[in-house]
């Protein structure tokens, strides 16, 4: 299955990319699912529907989605309920540590007054991503489209499964767990019951949820779509998204730059705006393309509500912006002009995904032998879009902890390194190179 995350700046449109991105897969033949975390009623006025309903059965059996709705043909769309989804996960967590909250005295929690706490958002969201890639055959999407936050949190939730997993793997061992099977010894030892066996069963259940949650965000099939309107902060916060994403091996598919006003207008306050977006567009084209194609969306006048699907024979309703006035109708009773406002206007420029990636994987990271020339390996990152003021590294054992602005990942060492020390670091042409000595205490010997 083909997944679509899409995120970007804040209020550039996100939601309505997301919707016309699944929209337009749907045009092409593919089930397609929309799933967002938008609470504000944003999706559903975009496509036309009613509230979300809440999916039948007992909470903890519940998907972390309301019951699809299909407004049109081919096409699902779903919120991701939080609430619902927290009650349930927390209820069935407490079944399964009844032992254990008996022997501190606790009083368990009833389901009616659990609410969800920050940041339970990310969690449900990112149990929702697995859950779609787990439908039953026959039953599932082809494609999978997902209306993310903005980029920031975006990047921190998709880096939060391989961050849970080591807390994990720290705070519970693997070669610790072993204990498990003198855990009736010790009780008698103690005189007090052990943790019960369900609560380790829980730790390796969420040990397999993220690693499987991990494997969908590193998946080929999984690609990001940044969106962006045009404008010298939001350049600044694209670069910092788009190092973010690198730092964490996301794939982005590509850059939708959104609400591009139209060129060659006599309103010098209007062509003062088209200037400014179109100055920040040509940095676009020069930061991503080729490598990652820039698409371009006009701005329709006002937000656009429901489908509204014009005839297939008015070029308009396809044709991306290409830097000329955009076509417009006229609207009744004021004499301006504009464009259609319906989201099917813009399902054709945004595109929809491919069975495959439309663009090969990373870069990979790669270890350079150059022992014999400088005497050094040579650790090459890519991390485009980082700048040296936002960098930093930090050798910790068997780990490279590495910095970029605002985001952080904790890189185990490829074995060879880890019998070297870090000698210098560099920043060239988006790749970061680590340059690390071989330790002679640690390095093989020749006989």
């Amino acid at each position: 299955m083909r997944t679509v995350l899409v995120t970007g700046t804040g209020g550039a449109g996100r939601t309505t990319v997301a919707a016309a991105t699944a929209l337009a897969a749907a045009r092409e033949g593919q089930r397609t699912l929309l799933l967002t975390a938008d609470s504000d009623g944003t999706p559903e006025a975009l496509l036309g529907i009613g509230a979300p309903r809440a999916v039948p059965g007992r909470p903890a059996d519940r998907l972390p989605w309301s019951v699809p709705v299909e407004p049109a043909p081919g096409l699902w769309a779903a919120r991701i309920v939080t609430d619902e989804w927290f009650r349930g996960e927390l209820t069935a967590l407490q079944d399964r540590g009844h032992g254990l909250f008996d022997l501190l005295g606790a009083t368990p929690l009833d389901g009616e007054e659990l609410t969800a706490l920050p940041g339970v958002e990310a969690i449900a969201l990112l149990r929702a991503l697995r859950a779609a890639q787990t439908a039953p055959p026959g039953t599932g999407w082809d494609v999978l489209v997902v209306d993310m936050p903005p980029a920031p949190d975006t990047v921190a939730l998709l880096a939060l499964p391989e961050q849970l997993r080591r807390y994990l793997r720290r705070l519970l061992p693997a070669e610790r767990q072993a204990a498990r099977a003198l855990r009736p010894m010790l009780a008698q030892l103690a005189g007090v019951p052990m943790p019960a066996q369900k609560l380790y069963e829980t730790a390796e259940r969420w040990e397999r949820e993220l690693a499987a949650v991990q494997g969908v965000i590193e998946s080929e099939a999984t690609t990001v779509r940044l969106v962006v309107e045009p404008g010298p902060l939001a350049d600044r916060a694209l670069r910092t998204a788009r190092a973010g994403l690198a730092l964490h091996g996301c794939r982005v598919e590509a850059v939708i730059a959104n609400r591009l006003l139209p060129t060659g207008t006599s309103d010098p306050w209007l062509a003062a705006l088209s200037g400014q977006q179109q100055d920040a567009l040509k940095e676009l084209h020069e930061q991503w393309a080729p490598a990652v194609p820039v698409r371009e969306l006009p701005h329709l006048g006002r937000d656009p509500h429901g489908l509204g699907d014009p005839r297939p024979a008015e070029p308009h309703a396809v044709e991306p912006y290409s830097g000329e006035p955009h076509p417009v109708e006229p609207h009744p009773g004021d004499g301006v002009r504009r464009a259609p406002a319906g989201l099917a206007d813009l399902a054709g420029a945004v595109g929809a995904p491919g069975a495959r990636p439309d663009r090969p994987a990373p870069d990979p990271w790669t270890v350079e032998d150059r022992l014999a020339e400088d005497g050094v390996l040579l650790w090459r990152l890519p991390l485009p879009g980082a700048d040296r003021d936002g960098l930093s590294l930090v050798r910790r054992g068997d780990e490279l902890i590495v910095t970029v602005a605002p985001f952080h990942r904790v890189l185990p060492l490829p074995s060879a390194l880890r019998r070297c020390t870090v000698s210098g670091a560099g920043l060239r042409d988006g790749w970061l190179q680590v340059r690390f000595t071989p330790d002679p205490d640690l390095w093989p010997k020749r006989l």
